[in-house]
């Protein structure tokens, strides 16, 4: 579709996302694996620093759930950053654009991990310590897409990110 503004031609690609167009469940599912690689560098990072300082559960599921979320965010930042829009944008971009989809992605892993019998006390040696992070971590992908879905349907979520990349 082409607009024209101020003597310039712009082109705008239709990407189905906002008012009637529908979202497909591939943006959403893009949109979500962005979020669960920086959830899952966040929670791997978190559950070997918290086991290698001989942490406690809860300690070490609170580190990794703040790294989740920084890296996370990060990973949206380094986006907006290089599409050249300013930190204090950015920073407000990735938040309004991440914070949903990281929390229930971190409800739905760190939930599964806590209920699955056994998993809590597995250590990073131990083959069920990542069998259940990766079943965690597929639950939290396909319950967090739907929630994407919605959001980027409403221009919200990654749809405010997606816009600076043109």
């Amino acid at each position: 579709m082409e607009h024209k503004h101020e003597g310039h031609d712009h082109q705008h690609h239709e990407h189905g996302h906002g008012g009637a167009g529908g979202v497909s469940w591939a943006m959403a599912a893009r949109a979500t694996l962005h979020c669960l690689t920086g959830c899952a560098i966040g929670e791997v990072l978190g559950m070997v620093i918290g086991t290698a300082l001989g942490w406690g559960n809860v300690a070490t599921m609170v580190l990794a759930i703040v790294l989740a979320f920084f890296f996370g965010y990060a990973l949206t930042l380094r986006g907006l950053l290089a599409a050249g829009v300013g930190l204090r944008r950015a920073v407000r971009v990735a938040l309004a654009a991440d914070t949903l989809s990281i929390a229930v992605m971190e409800l739905i892993d760190n939930g599964v991990i806590a209920l699955w019998p056994g998993a809590m006390d597995a250590h990073l040696s131990d083959p069920m310590f990542w069998i259940v992070l990766a079943i965690a971590l597929a639950a939290a992908f396909v319950i967090t897409t739907p929630v994407n879905k919605w959001m980027i349907g409403r221009g919200k979520g990654h749809a405010v990110v997606h816009q600076y990349h043109h």
